[in-house]
C-alpha cells in the first residue's frame, strides 16, 4: 500500500509503498477513504510523543471500509462503514469496566502506538470495543474528523465541562478543536467567546455561534481581561483547545468564580509545565479538569445530534488533499499561521487537490 513514512523526528516525510497491514485477533484492517491532518499528528512528526518507533506512518483521524476482520471478531464484517476513536481500548482493564474507555489503561491509538491512517490501509485493534458505524447519508470525509477532534470536543463540553443553556463559554484557540467546541457550544445555548490570532479562524467561529471573538494579538490587557469584561466577570466554562503555557494560563484566569477550566490542548513535557494560579482555584473554587477524547459507546448522542443537523461537523472541512501532499502539509502545521478549518487527507484519491475548498 503508499503510506507517508517519517524516518527521523521533524523531517520530511515521503509518500512510499510499504507492506499491507494484517488484521490482529480481534481488530480489523480499514480502507482508509479520509484522514483528518490534525496537530497532534505534527506533536508526534516532530518527536513529542514517546510511544512512537521510527520509521513512521502517522495518522489518527479516520474513515473507511472495513476490508479484513480477525477471527475473534463478532460484530463488523468486510464493507462496513466505520470511524473509530482516536484512544482504541482494550475493553478489559477497570477503567474499561467503569466505561471510560478513553482513559483505558491499556489503550492504542493508531498514528502513535502503531502505524497510523496516513495510508491506503490502517489496523486498529479490539474492533467489537472501538468501532463506530457510520451511517450511509454521512461522507467519509466529515465522518473523518469525528474520531479526535469533534468527539473530543463534544465531550470536553458537554460531559467534562458541563455545559449549560445561558452559560459564557470561552475557547482559547480556534483550530479544528476549537471550532469543533465553539459550535457545540452555541448548539447547547451557550453564549461563546472565541479567542485566537488568526483572522481567518476567528471568522469562521462567528460562522458557527461564537457571539464574541478575541484577537489575542491585539488586546493590550491579555485576553483573559477581555474574556472578564466581555462576559461581565468571566466564563463559566472554558477551554485550552490549544495547549500552550499562555493558552491555558489564560483560559484560567478567565474564569469567573466557581468556573471551570478543560484543558484540550496537548501541552507537550519538553515546553515545561504550565503556570497555574493555584491561589486563585482556591479561593474562587475553580475546578480544572482534563479531557482525552470520547468512548465508543459514547458517540450515540453526538450522532444523533449530527444526523438532525443541529450539529454541522462537515462545515469544520474546509479543504481537502490528496496522499501526495501530506508530507508537506504536515511539515507546515508548525508555522505561525496554519490554514482556517480542518484538512481532510484521501489517501485513495488519485492526484493532488491541494488547498480545494469543499
Amino acid at each position: 500500500m503508499r503510506a507517508v513514512v517519517f524516518e527521523q523526528y521533524g523531517q520530511r516525510a515521503e509518500v512510499r509503498q510499504v507492506p499491507d497491514p494484517e488484521p490482529s485477533p480481534h481488530g480489523v484492517v480499514v480502507r482508509v477513504e479520509a484522514t483528518g491532518l490534525c496537530r497532534s499528528d505534527w506533536h508526534g512528526w516532530v518527536g513529542h510523543d514517546p510511544d512512537i518507533t521510527l520509521p513512521h506512518v502517522p495518522g489518527h483521524e479516520l474513515a473507511g471500509v472495513v476490508e479484513a476482520v480477525g477471527a475473534g471478531v463478532a460484530n463488523w464484517r468486510p464493507g462496513d462503514r466505520v470511524t473509530v476513536p482516536f484512544v482504541c481500548a482494550c475493553g478489559r482493564c477497570a477503567a474499561c469496566a467503569a466505561g471510560d474507555q478513553q482513559v483505558c489503561e491499556r489503550q492504542t491509538q493508531p498514528g502513535f502506538t502503531h502505524w497510523g491512517s496516513f495510508a491506503e490501509y490502517a489496523a486498529l485493534e479490539n474492533a467489537d470495543v472501538n468501532l463506530v458505524a457510520v451511517p450511509g447519508e454521512l461522507s467519509f470525509t466529515t465522518a473523518a474528523g469525528l474520531g479526535c477532534r469533534f468527539a473530543t470536543a463534544f465531550r470536553a463540553v458537554v460531559a467534562q465541562g458541563r455545559v449549560a443553556p445561558g452559560e459564557w463559554v470561552a475557547v482559547h484557540g480556534c483550530g479544528g478543536v476549537g471550532l469543533s467546541a465553539v459550535m457545540i457550544a452555541a448548539a447547547c445555548g451557550a453564549r461563546v467567546v472565541a479567542v485566537d490570532i488568526a483572522p481567518g479562524a476567528l471568522d469562521l467561529a462567528r460562522k458557527f455561534g461564537a457571539a464574541e471573538c478575541v484577537d489575542a494579538s491585539a488586546v493590550p490587557g491579555g485576553t483573559a481581561q477581555a474574556v472578564r469584561e466581555l462576559t461581565g466577570g468571566g466564563a463559566h466554562l472554558s477551554l485550552d483547545a490549544l495547549g500552550s503555557r499562555a493558552t491555558c494560563a489564560a483560559s484560567v484566569a478567565g474564569l469567573r468564580r466557581r468556573g471551570r477550566h478543560v484543558q484540550v490542548g496537548l501541552l507537550p513535557s519538553a515546553a515545561g509545565d504550565p503556570a497555574v494560579p493555584m491561589e486563585r482555584v482556591i479561593g474562587w473554587e475553580l475546578e480544572i479538569l482534563g479531557s482525552h477524547g470520547m468512548a465508543a459507546h459514547a458517540y450515540p448522542a453526538m450522532m444523533e445530534m449530527v444526523r438532525a443537523g443541529v450539529l454541522r461537523p462537515d462545515l469544520l472541512v474546509t479543504a481537502t488533499i490528496a496522499l501526495e501532499a501530506a508530507p508537506a502539509a504536515l511539515a507546515a502545521m508548525g508555522t505561525a499561521a496554519p490554514a482556517a478549518g480542518v484538512t481532510i487527507i484521501e489517501p485513495r484519491a488519485a492526484q493532488p487537490i491541494d488547498g480545494s475548498v469543499l
